[in-house]
């Protein structure tokens, strides 16, 4: 018994690590399909002549970052979306939106904190009335 008492703070800490390591996971998966939802929302807008604004583009992301099926909190959601200060492709408009999302701390109670998970892509933005 005495042998368990010793052993079980171990044991948890590894068992809610586990458990951390999955929400992590799932976190970073909602951030790549969010730019992705925001990628198709911008580039359907540009091909039918609506051309969105940096502000306008990050107001839909967090609104679809706090909805189902992300259903993120939103002091935790940081939100960047600029047009990129070189365009690298011809003819197309780039745009660069980078999220960031702290997660929840499963191991608080062990004084370990919850990383902040990044991720970033381009949109290529091109108008097919161009082409």
């Amino acid at each position: 018994m005495v042998e368990f008492a010793l052993l079980a703070p171990a044991l948890l800490i590894m068992m809610f690590g586990v458990l951390q390591v999955g929400i992590a996971l799932q976190n970073y998966n909602a951030l790549r399909s969010l730019t992705a939802d925001v990628s198709r929302y911008a580039m359907v807008q540009y091909q039918t002549g609506n051309n969105l604004s940096p502000s306008q583009l990050r107001a839909f992301a967090r609104n679809q970052a706090l909805g189902a099926p992300y259903l993120m909190t939103s002091d935790r959601l940081r939100v960047t979306v600029e047009e990129a200060d070189t365009q690298r492709v011809a003819g197309a408009k780039e745009i660069e939106i980078a999220l960031s999302y702290r997660i929840y701390s499963l191991l608080g109670f062990a004084d370990i904190e919850a990383p902040t998970i990044d991720y970033q892509r381009a949109i290529f933005l091109v108008d097919s009335s161009a082409a």
